[in-house]
Formats: structure tokens, sequence, C-alpha cells
């Protein structure tokens, strides 16, 4: 791993997503004293996107990193975001303004963005694979990677029709990695089967394993040292085949922890990974629906429904109240019954081991999802 992208010093990056802020507008002298703690400590990469802080992390990118160092001091990574292009004659243009906003003139990385079922379609219409390729000959991208949210099938579809990309950035955290929404694990494996380096995003699911719940925090506590975020990072990057963590930090603090675990990182001893473990146990007992995922009741219901899909993704929005529930309700859906579409014909019940009263439990979530 360590000969493939030989440029990059350590296995830690810069996530440029959620930058300090001060009145609404990143606060530009905080970031750059956490740019020049990360890049003092040996780390060099940092990645970003166009659509990050309402198109503004580009430019901060700019101010606080490329403007002030020598470009072979740092590896940066940028995105080919959907919204951003409707043809294919867009795609190089809005490229080239990126450039333009980070300041520089290649990309170490250009990463096909948030790649899924429902945007690969637009993706090969325009041509952005083959046109990230064409960039990568002229020398203005060194690397193309795409960033995936989705099922596992659907990154083995794009994988195998595109198999040049060179890296692929999934969320992994010990909380979703066996989730049947998020389907972090399955998506490591067939990155693992297609021989593809992984970049992790999202190890502590978006702060959910930094402000734990205080049962959860006291069996943490009990490793006695190390903060919430260390074990959840430290899990992620521990896998074979990781060469990247990204970690969004917000302060200098985040940054200065990060830093102090990952500086000579350690993958999680069994003690830890046990604790890691009793985490997700009491997580999976705060589950408002007992549901195992065995996906019975999915062959027989004649609207389609992803059920156990869908709960899981109701368990993870009364837990977290965060973004990616909908997000992945909206995955589960796409060419798919959604819960609201529910007939009650009651085959699903028939079917469940657990005896789960699934009519009333679709109600509860087409009332989250679909009002």
């Amino acid at each position: 791993m360590a000969s493939y992208f030989s440029e990059i010093k350590k296995n830690f990056g810069f996530g440029c997503m959620r930058l300090p802020m001060k009145g609404g507008e990143i606060d530009y002298d905080e970031t750059k004293k956490m740019v020049d703690c990360f890049l003092e400590n040996g780390f060099n990469y940092f990645d970003t996107a166009h659509g990050y802080l309402n198109t503004k992390s580009e430019i901060a990118v700019r101010e606080c990193l490329t403007k002030r160092y020598p470009r072979d001091k740092y590896i940066l990574a940028d995105k080919l975001t959907e919204p951003y292009f409707k043809t294919e004659a867009d795609v190089r243009p809005f490229f080239e303004s990126q450039l333009e906003a980070c300041g520089v003139e290649y990309f170490d990385f250009y990463l096909m963005h948030a790649q899924c079922a429902s945007n690969f379609g637009h993706f090969k219409k325009c041509r952005a694979y083959e046109q990230a390729f064409e960039l990568k000959k002229e020398g203005k991208v060194r690397h193309v990677a795409l960033s995936f949210h989705d099922t596992a099938d659907v990154l083995d579809k794009i994988l195998t029709e595109y198999p040049d990309v060179e890296a692929v950035q999934i969320q992994l955290n010990y909380l979703d990695f066996d989730d049947p929404a998020v389907q972090s694990k399955k998506c490591y494996d067939v990155c693992r089967k297609h021989n593809k380096p992984v970049i992790v995003m999202e190890p502590v699911k978006g702060g959910s394993l930094v402000n734990l719940p205080p049962k959860a925090k006291r069996i943490i506590d009990g490793l006695g040292g190390g903060s919430a975020a260390s074990y959840a990072i430290r899990f992620a990057a521990g896998f074979d085949g990781v060469f990247m963590t990204l970690s969004g930090m917000s302060n200098i603090e985040q940054m200065r922890d990060n830093i102090s675990f990952m500086k000579d990182f350690v993958p999680l001893e069994s003690r830890e990974a046990e604790a890691v473990k009793k985490v997700c146990d009491v997580f999976a007992d705060m589950n408002i629906i007992k549901c195992t995922a065995c996906r019975y009741c999915v062959d027989g219901c004649p609207e389609s429904i992803s059920i156990p899909d869908l709960f899981a993704c109701l368990n993870t929005k009364n837990i977290h109240k965060d973004w990616n529930a909908n997000f992945y309700y909206g995955l589960h859906t796409d060419g798919k019954g959604k819960a609201s579409d529910c007939i009650e014909c009651g085959k699903c019940e028939h079917l469940c081991p657990q005896h789960l009263e699934i009519r009333s439990l679709l109600k509860q979530v087409a009332k989250e999802f679909d009002a």
C-alpha cells in the first residue's frame, strides 16, 4: 500500500467539510492554525469538494493551505459532484473552475462524488469517468477515485465497469460496519475483491461516536485513556487496505487529539475492540425496531419494499438525528416501494421470525420519511 500512493506521508487526512466557523463564515485564522499543526506533525492529505460549507470549502483551502505552502508539501483531493454538471460539455469547465478555486494546477485525487444507483447513470451519460481519465493523462489529475453511498452490489457494478478507478472512499465506522442500510462491511469487502485501496469517511459517524450515550461513554472511559474519537478512528484505520482515514475536524483541540493517536498509529488491541463491540450493543438496545435483517419479509412483498433497510433508517434517525438516515432512505426506496406504499397484506408478518408488527412499524417509518 505504501508504494501505491508513495507521496502520502501518513494514513490520516484532514476532511474540509466541517471547518471552524465564526459568525456564519469559515474562521480562517483557526483553520490556518489547524493546517499548520497538521503539516508540522507530518500529515499532508487534504480532502474538499465544491459543495462543502456552501461552496466555501475550496476557497478556504486556497486561502489557508495552497497560498501558504509549496505544492509538494500537500496532497489535495477534490470531487466531481452531480448538481454542478448537466451535460458532458460541463465537466471540464467545472473541473477548471475547481482548480482555480483551490489555487492549484492539478489535483492529486479527483473523485467521482457520492456515487450511487440514482446518479451513476448521469455520470456515465456525461462520460465523467472517461473525462477524468483524460485529465489524468494530461497531468491535471494524478489519481482517479470515487466516493460511494449505496449498497455493495452497486459498488461492485461500478468497479466492474470502471476497473481503472484507483481508490474508493466509503463510509466506515464501528457502528455502521454491520448496519443493513449502510453496508460498510459489504462495501469494504467489494473494495478488497477489486483490490482497490480504501479511503474512510465518517469514522466517527458525524460526531455520534464522540458524543456517546452515558452507558456507552462509561464503557469507553473504562479503558483508562484515550478519547471516544480515538477508538472510532483507530477502528476504521486498522483494516487491511485502508490507506487513508479522514476526519472532519472543527477546531484545533480536535486536531491535536486526532494527531495524538494517529501520529504513531496503532490498531485497536483486543481489549479495546471488545469495548467497541459493547458500545455497539448499547446502541442496538436503543433501537426502536428490533429487526435482525433476515430479509424473509422482502421476497414476498408485493410492493417491493426493502423493509429491513427502512427499519434501519428509522432507528438511525431516532438515535443520531443526522442527515444519513434521510439519504439512505432515499437510496433504499429508489426504484422500490416506500413505507407509505404498504398495502397491509400481512405477508411480511407471517414470515417474520421476530414476530414484528411490520404493518404498524411501516406506518411509523412513513410518518418520519414520507410525510
